[in-house]
């Protein structure tokens, strides 16, 4: 059994055979599905198709590519929505200072107003960092000084001194396909060294199809593509793996839970 820890069910190249994308996921063993939402407009979808599907919850957040329309989001928005029974996590929310494409100062800002809803809440926040390592472990180290919440950064590419920052505040860290690319050598490294308890893996589908489905369309069930990879990586067997990364996924979000059925 394995879970798909963050994909994007509402989006083109997915959402358009969302049914048969489920499906196939659950035949390659995938048993669960947290998506994610990146808009406030995306929430009702996101929340929908969690509703409709036993097996998908729901995040409810601001990506920071979206900052600058989302300035004026208060706690308030983001903890109405988060009460909802099929919202598990915070998020996706953080720093990109990559394609810079919100202000550095409202993202940060936008950042802190997700820690303190995660914090009063206590789901999980799911946050995404690029070429934003030093400011993303100041707010962290910060806001962690003023109560302690769980925490996450997806699709993991930072460097070996970042992880270690960011496990040491208490954080997972969730593994893509992208560890599976033939010049992902320092991410590969990093990957055999992470705790078996502090491991996630996903798919962030559409996005970043691991070997050997570079190329196409990211789905769902390419999780178990990337989890094989990652337990060669670390000399386990994949069931050991999918078992480890299953049980820190429900450790983690404590909100999701699967009919006997499902699991």
């Amino acid at each position: 059994m394995l879970i798909d820890s963050h994909c994007h069910l509402e989006y083109e190249g997915v959402v358009e055979d969302q049914r048969g994308v489920l499906e196939r996921a659950r035949a390659a063993g995938v048993k669960g599905f947290l998506n994610i939402s990146t808009r406030q407009r995306e929430w009702d979808r996101v929340i929908g198709t969690a509703e409709r599907e036993v097996d998908v919850w729901a995040s409810v957040g601001i990506h920071p590519h979206e900052a600058d329309a989302h300035a004026d989001l208060g706690a308030g928005a983001l903890l109405d929505a988060a009460a909802h029974p099929r919202v598990i996590g915070i998020g996706e929310t953080g720093l990109d200072y990559y394609y810079d494409k919100s202000d550095r100062e409202v993202q940060q800002a936008l950042f802190r107003t997700h820690i303190a809803v995660a914090r009063e809440t206590q789901l999980p926040i799911i946050i995404h960092t690029r070429d934003a390592e030093e400011d993303t472990v100041r707010i962290l180290r910060e806001e962690m000084e003023e109560g302690a919440f769980p925490a996450l950064i997806h699709c993991f590419t930072a460097s070996a001194q970042f992880g270690q920052a960011v496990l040491d505040l208490g954080l997972t860290i969730s593994l893509s396909g992208i560890v599976t690319f033939k010049n992902a050598q320092d991410l590969q490294a990093f990957a055999r060294e992470v705790p078996a308890d502090r491991l996630l893996v996903e798919t962030d589908s559409p996005f970043l199809a691991p070997v050997p489905h570079r190329g196409r369309k990211c789905e769902p069930g390419f999780t178990a593509d990337t989890a094989r990879f990652v337990a060669n990586l670390r000399g386990v067997d994949l069931e050991e793996l999918a078992a480890a990364t299953t049980r820190n996924f429900f450790a983690l979000f404590t909100k999701a839970n699967l009919p006997a059925d499902a699991a």
